[in-house]
Order: C-alpha cells, then sequence, then structure tokens
C-alpha cells in the first residue's frame, strides 16, 4: 500500500491527568451522595466497582476532594452562597458538586493556581453539567477566587495586561 493509500492517524483526545479524573470522581461521588443520601464508603465503593478508569485517578486527591467536600459541605455551601446569582436550592447537583469541589480547592489548596482549579472546574461541568452550566460555574468561582485569594487573582489579572 503507498504512503497516500494509508489511512490518517484519527487525532485522539487528549489523555485526562490523573489529577482531573481524581475531580471527575469527587463530582460524580458528590452527587450521588446529593441524590441517595449514601455513605462516603459506599460511594467510594461504587465508583471503584462502576469505572475501569478508577484505577488512572489520583487516588489521594479524590479522597482528599470527596471526603473532605462531604464533611464540610455546610462550611462550603456558606462560602459558595453570597456569590449565586439563584437560591441555592435551584442549582442542578451537578452543578453545586462542582461548586463544592472548587471551593474546596480555592479556600484548602493554595499551591494550586486558582486558574487552574477554575479552568478544571469549567471542563467537567462541560462534560457533565448542562448547556450554558460552565458559565455558571465560571462566574460563582471567579467571583469566589477573588474574595479567598485576592493577591493571587489580582496579580494574575496584572500579568496579562
Amino acid at each position: 500500500m503507498s504512503q497516500a493509500a494509508q489511512p490518517q492517524d484519527a487525532k485522539k483526545p487528549p489523555q485526562k491527568s490523573a489529577r482531573r479524573r481524581a475531580r471527575e470522581f469527587a463530582v460524580q461521588g458528590l452527587y450521588q451522595w446529593q441524590l441517595t443520601g449514601d455513605g462516603v464508603a459506599a460511594i467510594e465503593r461504587f465508583l471503584r466497582d462502576s469505572s475501569t478508569s478508577f484505577v488512572r485517578a489520583d487516588e489521594a486527591l479524590f479522597r482528599e476532594i470527596f471526603y473532605t467536600c462531604m464533611r464540610d459541605a455546610a462550611v462550603l455551601k456558606e462560602k459558595l452562597v453570597p456569590h449565586l446569582d439563584r437560591d441555592e436550592a435551584d442549582v442542578s447537583p451537578v452543578e453545586r458538586a462542582i461548586l463544592l469541589v472548587g471551593a474546596f480547592e480555592l479556600t484548602a489548596k493554595p499551591e494550586t493556581p486558582y486558574a487552574v482549579i477554575i479552568n478544571e472546574a469549567i471542563e467537567i461541568a462541560k462534560t457533565f453539567g448542562g448547556t450554558d452550566g460552565h458559565r455558571f460555574v465560571n462566574g460563582v468561582l471567579d467571583k469566589l477566587a477573588l474574595e479567598v485569594r485576592a493577591d493571587e487573582v489580582e496579580a494574575g489579572r496584572n500579568k496579562r495586561r
């Protein structure tokens, strides 16, 4: 077969990082928790058993995000509520789960740049959320970042100028 007759390599989507997978599984677990009220151990077991890609997730990050968001959900929601443009009860469970993860990382993971946290949340919202859910998530987390990481946000803005 000549070079010209060989099929082109189809472009493959970029591989998800182990950290992205950890965040996605944490969001899925928080979503399940909101809908079922199941405990952390049962949800973690379900996530492990239901997906062959769980082994490619950063397990330590998954557990830190998932367990802390479950434990501190009320505190994280308090940080988010002032930045919502609707009643908290009107936020979809998917977006609520993504916002909990983003709020946790913005407040407790200073080693992760705020822009990375927000971008990850946006990408997860594009994957799992509603049509414009990523815009909502972006707006809420931008406002929270300005509140809890004002110096970092301002430095990022000045750098882009």
